[in-house]
């Protein structure tokens, strides 16, 4: 895989990294992963932190914690339709355990695993910010509350006729 930006990415590389201080560069990290996730695959592989650790003049391990500390980062391959649900305490108590027991009984994934057709990636995250509408889960960039096992299936359909964000 080419682990490297185009000269459009390198120049809004340049331009997050001079909202910062000189020096201050590692400041851009997370918009400059956000840009290296979507740009190769959808996943930082070691390969890929490592170029944006030199593209930021800091040291591999800087990109390695930040990636590995927020859910928001994949650090392996994960299918076409990513399915992060919320575990923090509103969202369990209002069902999401079983909302994740419903989807492994569906496609036999449970978090961090995919499906063999590389369809689905089952995961589960910190808090998304919409407590008031748990059970919930994130797909791409919409959210998806008050889960039901029938609002799951339904999902799962549209994911599977390429309608799920339409």
């Amino acid at each position: 895989m080419n682990s490297q930006f185009s000269e459009a990415q390198l120049q809004e590389v340049k331009r997050l990294t001079s909202r910062y201080p000189e020096g201050r560069q590692k400041s851009a990290l997370i918009p400059v992963l956000h840009l290296a996730q979507n740009t190769f695959g959808g996943w930082l592989s070691k390969e890929v932190m490592d170029y944006v650790a030199g593209l930021l003049s800091i040291k591999p391990i800087e990109v390695y914690e930040v990636a590995s500390f927020y859910t928001m980062f994949n650090l392996q391959p994960v299918g076409k339709h990513l399915l992060e649900v919320c575990q923090t305490g509103p969202c369990m108590l209002n069902g999401s355990e079983s909302i994740i027991d419903y989807i492994y009984e569906k496609l036999g994934i449970r978090p961090g695993e995919t499906t063999a057709d590389g369809l689905f990636t089952l995961k589960t995250v910190e808090c998304l910010g919409a407590c008031g509408y748990a059970p919930m889960l994130q797909l791409g960039e919409h959210y998806r509350e008050h889960l039901t096992k029938e609002k799951i299936d339904a999902l799962i359909e549209s994911c599977k006729s390429n309608r799920a964000n339409a």
